[in-house]
């Protein structure tokens, strides 16, 4: 398990940790669950853009069969 040491504007703090209060509670790790669950959303979601994009530059090429 890694550990990353992250700068946020205090509003993105305030309102995630008041977000992860209210679904996940004050247990201990709920902040560092709901962080995990966001930067995997990140990342399905960036790689999802880049098989797209990828998708369309392949479309924009000729190929012959």
């Amino acid at each position: 398990m890694g550990t990353i040491t992250l700068s946020i504007d205090d509003r993105t703090e305030q309102e995630f940790r008041r977000l992860v209060e209210k679904i996940l509670g004050r247990r201990k790790g709920a902040l560092g669950e709901a962080a995990t669950e966001a930067m995997d959303l990140w990342i399905r979601e960036k790689t999802q853009e880049e098989v797209v994009r990828d998708a369309l530059e392949l479309t924009g090429k000729a190929y012959h069969f």
